[in-house]
């Protein structure tokens, strides 16, 4: 325990002591070489046109049934008497709505209207990365920086500690 503590007031004295220094250098650059990629994209474009489609006009037609229906069971109503005034409401129901039904699809034309379609297509390029990788010697060391053009120096930050 006291070897622990005898190495611990050790540590703390060198580390009270001890002084950093930092400066910054610029190192000049001994070798520059260019380097070449061929990168593959995938652009997204949209491709679009009209078309002429046929409107739909099943909603005429059972708009048509419906009012026709309903027309024909108030007249079948009022015309039948007694006991045949419920077989002459649903007769009149049933014949109104094939009617109604028959004069819709008579005035409905079959109209078409215009929309645009779209859809996404991509289109495949290539493109060239020219990036240079730059070296240089520090205190006995190589580094490398990677830039887009070729260097004449590097700037590099060196601390000292003792």
């Amino acid at each position: 325990m006291k070897k622990f503590a005898l190495l611990s007031i050790v540590a703390l004295a060198t580390q009270l002591f001890a002084q950093t220094i930092t400066f910054t250098k610029w190192v000049p650059v001994y070798k520059s070489i260019q380097i070449e990629r061929i990168v593959e994209e995938q652009r997204p474009y949209r491709e679009c046109w009209y078309e002429e489609v046929p409107e739909d006009s099943s909603s005429d037609e059972t708009a048509g049934a419906l009012i026709g229906g309903v027309a024909g069971g108030i007249i079948g109503h009022q015309i039948g008497g007694g006991s045949g005034k419920t077989a002459a409401t649903i007769g009149g129901a049933i014949i109104g709505t094939l009617v109604g039904k028959n004069l819709a699809e008579k005035n409905s034309r079959p109209g078409y209207r215009t929309i645009k379609r779209c859809r996404t297509k991509y289109q495949n390029s290539q493109r060239r990365v020219i990036e240079y990788k730059n070296y240089a010697r520090v205190m006995g060391h190589d580094i490398v920086k990677y830039s887009d053009r070729p260097l004449d120096h590097i700037r590099v930050r060196v601390t000292v500690q003792y």
